[in-house]
């Protein structure tokens, strides 16, 4: 008898260990990449999407999960660190997607690791939707890649028409990063845009330099000698401070005008007054923001201390349409195959999205259409609206 008593208790246990490992076998958890550049050249904007990220998934795990087709699924965030390389980009997306079974990549943000990184997630047939990369590259023909920001074919001629409406410029200088997809693709756009503006040889000075590089000043000098009225420099917080002051250092003394790279919160952290009263196109202001874009901005600001730049904000923004063409699919079948193509094809299909960086319409190459801001750092530091530019 005891014999019996022993087996039947060891074929309970046996049936709830096999039960334990059916239901987690059945229990289908939704899981989210994030490709951000945690470490390297500009570790703050991985710093702000991880923030991001972090607050959508409390989002999530307040309501019970993600609700999809009636029924609510666990998300888990897996996020990566791309060290600001297009190698690591690669890697990155190729583990979350052939060993972590995500169901759609949100990043990489710079350029010169979405282009690379895009291609990997095409080729796997797996969403990516990159907030910041405004490089045409990132999308073209992949219909598996998103954007969340506007492109630079219409952000150099923004800046282009700013310049000339604001101050009545007719000669320009630039300096880019040449070995960096997003400086240098912004800076050509800027200046085939400006000459189509003031004719040919109205940029009158138009100098590179290689990531990394610190002293700007052979190129300044040549800038400054050059007789441009205004100097556009499309590069990221760790490179504008130097520029600014070296610039000015060498006696340059018209304005300064940057792009959507300018938006961390570092830049002016970096760069202080040297950079006060300049302007930079974007994708959102902090100052002075309204609404959902308000509400954002003051919980970020209260939880992690410092207002959001435009990468966070572009981040939640993305996540949120994941989170909604999620939504759209209607069903959830745990096959990711299946659950990809489903995400793509809601993706594709939004319209009137309302982020807090602007409403947003998908066209076919997977790109939104969406307004332009004009920022300018005012005089206490502060990233305040100045005009928007629509397409």
């Amino acid at each position: 008898m005891r014999k019996v008593i022993c087996l039947l208790a060891a074929v309970l246990v046996l049936a709830l260990m096999f039960s334990g490992s059916a239901y987690s076998a059945r229990k289908k958890i939704i899981r989210i990449g994030v490709n951000a550049p945690l470490t390297g050249d500009i570790p703050k904007v991985g710093e702000g999407s991880k923030y991001a990220a972090m607050m959508w998934l409390e989002d999530i795990e307040k309501a019970g999960g993600l609700e999809v087709g009636g029924k609510k699924y666990e998300v888990e965030l897996i996020i990566e660190d791309n060290e600001s390389k297009a190698e690591s980009a690669v890697k990155a997306n190729t583990k979350m997607i052939t060993q972590d079974d995500v169901l759609a990549i949100v990043g990489p943000q710079s350029s010169k690791q979405a282009v690379p990184a895009g291609e990997v997630a095409n080729k796997y047939k797996t969403v990516m939707i990159s907030p910041w990369s405004t490089n045409p590259n990132t999308t073209l023909d992949r219909p598996f890649v998103f954007r969340g920001c506007f492109l630079d074919p219409f952000q150099g001629p923004v800046v282009a028409n700013f310049i000339t409406e604001e101050f009545g410029f007719t000669k320009a200088a630039v300096l880019y990063d040449v070995a960096s997809d997003y400086p240098k693709g912004l800076a050509e756009v800027f200046k085939a845009a400006w000459e189509k503006k003031h004719g040919a040889g109205s940029v009158v000075a138009y100098e590179s330099f290689t990531t990394k590089d610190t002293d700007f000043s052979s190129q300044l000098t040549k800038i400054v000698k050059s007789g441009a009225q205004v100097l556009f420099t499309p590069q990221y917080y760790n490179e504008v401070p130097l520029i600014v002051q070296q610039a000015k250092d060498l006696g340059w003394q018209g304005p300064i005008v940057g792009s959507d790279s300018w938006g961390s919160a570092e830049t002016v952290e970096l760069c202080g007054e040297a950079c006060y009263g300049l302007f930079f196109s974007s994708h959102y202001a902090a100052a002075g923001a309204k609404g959902a874009t308000k509400a954002f901005i003051d919980r970020y600001a209260d939880t992690y201390g410092y207002i959001p730049d435009d990468v966070a904000a572009l981040t939640w923004d993305a996540l949120r349409l994941v989170q909604k063409a999620i939504q759209d699919a209607g069903d959830y079948t745990g096959r990711v195959e299946k659950d990809r193509k489903a995400v793509k094809d809601a993706l594709a299909q939004i319209k009137n999205f309302a982020g807090i960086t602007g409403n947003m319409t998908f066209t076919a190459e997977g790109d939104p259409i969406k307004c332009a801001v004009i920022v300018k750092i005012n005089d206490q530091g502060e990233y305040e609206f100045y005009k928007s530019s629509c397409p």
